[in-house]
């Protein structure tokens, strides 16, 4: 049984071997067709890359040569353009030279009009006439008046005198700066009185000037009043009183004036105590020195008891204390040299402090009244000198007002505080002398 069925198997294996052997040769012949067709397709393949990577190199070659060319197009066509552009500048600027220049030409024409017109000059006004011309015939025109207005020339008028008459003769111009008046009235150098007229200047000394322009003989020096036109009014020269300089300080220049004048008032009040305190004191300490060399110490006392001021009751108390040590006499002068010296020093330092006061009230005029020049400036121009002259002159008015009163009570305070100094030092000086002496005399 055994057998049959290991025969069986045996049978079965050699069946299963020879079926796998079978198809195994036909899968291996399968598989080498398979590998030769795919062995000619990538053949195939490759040969395709090749000739792709060629034409691509033929192409890229292709694309430089025309970036090249396109390159080097561009750079012409940039310089061509950068050419262009600076042509177009040149002529642009040449074109706005021109309108320029027309537009000053122009203006050059318009201001000889209207400069020529004041003399009975007109110019040419037509479209016939170039701007050029124009210009040609005001520079004629201009050299002759020139030459006329230049000259020394009489000729007749009117001018009015300093009280407001108006006197007819004979007017000598010096050029076209300034001008004399000679009539029957009063002769001398003439100002501009507004609207083209004369007035008689109130400066003394040009009489005899006028008469001799008029004689065409001028001397070496004369007196003078050059204007620049005669349309506005000049006033007459004014001597300022001292009540004009006070009210030109305005408000803050009466407080000046105030703290001057009691800054002297203060200087008198000084000036009479320290006349009080030094007084008699040569005399005073001739009156002790004599007593304490006799030894009459009490008598010396009772001899100065008529005497008054700082120096007496100084010594008075050094006579009180004289037998005592003397570390305690010194200390009682020094006591009563300090006391004595509240009443030497009084109105001292008022007087500087109103001295340092006043040029700083004066600094502040001056600054408010520029305030109110360049208030004026922002509201009417700087077109009126006059205007703005007046304005900076009464600011600075303060400041001279200011330091004049400063100035004086600065210098004798100080000379007042020098005149203190020395009395205390003379009233320590002879107070001690007296003490010496007398322990000289009482060892």
């Amino acid at each position: 049984m055994k057998r049959m069925i290991m025969k069986q198997f045996l049978t079965i294996f050699t069946l299963i071997a020879f079926t796998a052997v079978t198809q195994a040769g036909e899968l291996e012949r399968a598989y080498q067709k398979e590998y030769a067709f795919l062995k000619a397709q990538k053949a195939e393949l490759e040969k395709r890359l090749e000739s792709d990577q060629l034409q691509q190199e033929k192409d890229l070659q292709l694309s430089k040569e025309k970036v090249e060319a396109l390159q080097s197009t561009l750079l012409e066509i940039s310089k061509e353009a950068k050419v262009s552009s600076e042509k177009l500048e040149k002529l642009t600027k040449a074109l706005a030279d021109k309108e320029d220049n027309g537009g000053l030409v122009g203006n050059v024409v318009n201001q000889a009009r209207l400069t020529l017109e004041p003399y009975g000059v007109k110019l040419a006004d037509d479209n016939k006439t170039t701007d050029v011309q124009k210009i040609g015939q005001a520079l004629s025109v201009s050299t002759t008046l020139y030459r006329e207005l230049s000259s020394l020339r009489n000729e007749k008028g009117a001018f009015y005198l300093p009280d407001g008459k108006k006197v007819k003769g004979d007017i000598v111009r010096v050029g076209n700066i300034a001008a004399y008046g000679i009539a029957q009235e009063a002769a001398g150098a003439l100002a501009p009185a507004g609207n083209g007229s004369y007035k008689l200047w109130n400066a003394v000394g040009s009489s005899d000037d006028a008469k001799a322009l008029y004689a065409k003989n001028p001397g070496n020096a004369i007196d003078i009043f050059v204007y620049e036109n005669l349309d506005k009014e000049v006033d007459y020269v004014k001597e300022k009183s001292f009540t004009d300089t006070l009210e030109d300080g305005g408000v803050i220049g009466y407080i000046i004036f105030s703290l001057g004048v009691f800054g002297l008032v203060l200087l008198g009040l000084r000036v009479i105590n320290l006349m009080r305190a030094s007084t008699n004191v040569n005399d005073i300490t001739q009156v002790v020195i004599e007593k304490v060399e006799s030894g009459k110490k009490h008598e010396a006392l009772d001899a100065i008891k008529g005497y008054e001021g700082s120096t007496a009751r100084v010594i008075k108390s050094a006579l009180r204390n004289i037998d005592k040590d003397r570390e305690h006499v010194e200390d009682v002068i020094m006591e009563n040299i300090l006391n004595e010296s509240t009443q030497i020093d009084r109105f001292g330092s008022f007087v500087l402090v109103i001295a340092a006061v006043a040029p700083l009230m004066g600094l502040l005029g001056t600054v408010t009244g520029m305030i109110e020049t360049f208030d004026v400036i922002t509201e009417f121009g700087t077109g009126d000198p006059k205007l703005l002259s007046g304005g900076i002159s009464a600011a600075l008015v303060t400041t001279m007002q200011g330091l004049i009163v400063a100035i004086p009570l600065l210098l004798i305070g100080n000379l007042l505080s020098g005149w203190a100094q020395s009395i205390k030092d003379s009233m320590e000086q002879n107070a001690l002398h007296i003490v010496n002496l007398y322990e000289k005399h009482r060892g």
